[in-house]
């Protein structure tokens, strides 16, 4: 049985508006085994990286290595833009040593809601992910309960949205945070994507348009 527990500390600042939620990151972050084009912070599995997609919306010309300097540039693209990280699983228990949701089990969840009330400049949470079993926005479906929270419907397109309401001490009457469900950055999404009307539409219209052209068209409005 394999402990996989989180590795990094949520990323947030004061002024931080929009908040990324993910699961975890593959087991090797937490083991130490970096890849050679790995990066030690959030989201910096090369081969499954949201900072792919960031780095062309952007053209930033991020490093994509083991570096301190790498590290350096992600946090400073996120204190720029006032994006933080905060995923919501804090650990669980693996059979099978692989970075698959399905495959945690005894799982601890963060306290998402905790960290909005800490840090109440968040209006939008950024889910890595959709609402099938173990993925970001399931999760985070589940934990609100917790606080007597659901979410509400505001487009059944892709990414879906959704908004809740909470109370603020720092605002009068009720906070309102938005959700955003983002098609997931991991190859596994590739078919999902593929089946897709729009992503046919415009594979139709562009034959060399792909998964990852994809992806930028539709995080560019987010990031």
């Amino acid at each position: 049985m394999f402990k996989h527990r989180h590795p990094y500390q949520p990323f947030i600042n004061e002024d931080t508006t929009k908040l990324i939620v993910g699961t975890l990151p593959p087991p090797r972050f937490s083991t130490g085994d970096l890849l050679e084009k790995d990066v030690d912070f959030c989201y910096g599995s090369y081969y499954n990286s949201l900072w792919l997609y960031i780095n062309k919306i952007h053209n930033l010309g991020l490093r994509f290595d083991n570096s301190e300097a790498a590290i350096e540039e992600r946090k400073q693209f996120l204190i720029a833009h006032k994006i933080g990280v905060c995923d919501i699983v804090d650990c669980c228990e693996r059979d099978k040593i692989d970075a698959s949701d399905l495959g945690m089990k005894n799982i601890v969840l963060r306290d998402v809601v905790g960290y909005l009330k800490k840090f109440p400049n968040i209006d939008t949470l950024l889910f890595t992910g959709g609402n099938s079993k173990n993925g970001p926005e399931y999760f985070f479906r589940k934990h609100i309960r917790d606080y007597g929270l659901k979410l509400e419907l505001i487009s059944n397109e892709v990414p879906r949205i959704h908004k809740f309401e909470m109370s603020s001490d720092h605002i009068k009457g009720k906070r309102i945070v938005k959700t955003v469900s983002l098609t997931s950055s991991s190859g596994s999404a590739n078919r999902a994507i593929g089946s897709m009307a729009l992503y046919k539409q415009l594979k139709q219209s562009d034959s060399n348009f792909n998964t990852f052209d994809f992806r930028v068209m539709q995080y560019r409005e987010f990031f």
